[in-house]
């Protein structure tokens, strides 16, 4: 064998050597995670990076030039328009909240369950029907209504009756 054959001879085994080394496992040539060595269950969640941002579309809406409001119009309240169920009475709310009751004392067939001042509302069975008679503060009194527990207006003969004799006892 000629020196050249054995040269190349030396550099081939080197090179499988060097390859065998390489793919078997050592520890010298192969990157460790630690992340990727835990249970699938206990990795941490991955999240592609626009979906961990909120949305910013509708951020910057500018409103029509139709919706302004005059500094007038500023911090008034209208007060809500009689109906069947409700009506509107001047005066301070408390004082109102305690007629109310007074009234509702004197009309036949009216059972007051439980009354709360702060919240402004009689718990009112009356006809065989529970609802709320609501006492809210409007701009210069309160609106006196007939409400169901949702807080929605209170369909019905009972509400409508009991509203109408309690307009005609305050006065109105």
């Amino acid at each position: 064998m000629s020196r050249s054959d054995t040269r190349l001879r030396t550099a081939v085994l080197a090179g499988l050597a060097i390859a065998v080394l390489g793919t078997s496992g050592c520890s010298w040539f192969r990157k460790e995670n630690a992340m990727y060595a835990q249970a699938p269950e206990t990795r941490p969640l991955e999240v592609p990076p626009e979906l961990d941002r909120p949305r910013t579309d509708g951020a910057m809406v500018v409103p029509d030039a139709t919706q302004s409001v005059s500094r007038s119009e500023i911090g008034t309240q209208r007060a809500p328009v009689a109906s069947a169920t409700g009506f509107s009475v001047t005066g301070e709310r408390d004082q109102i909240f305690t007629r109310v009751g007074e009234v509702l004392n004197t009309i036949d067939g009216v059972t007051i369950a439980s009354s709360a001042q702060l919240l402004g509302t009689y718990d009112i069975n009356y006809q065989d029907t529970s609802f709320l008679v609501r006492v809210a503060m409007t701009g210069e009194g309160a609106y006196i209504s007939a409400v169901d527990p949702r807080g929605v207006p209170a369909s019905g003969d009972a509400p409508s009756q009991l509203i109408a004799r309690l307009r005609a006892g305050m006065g109105q």
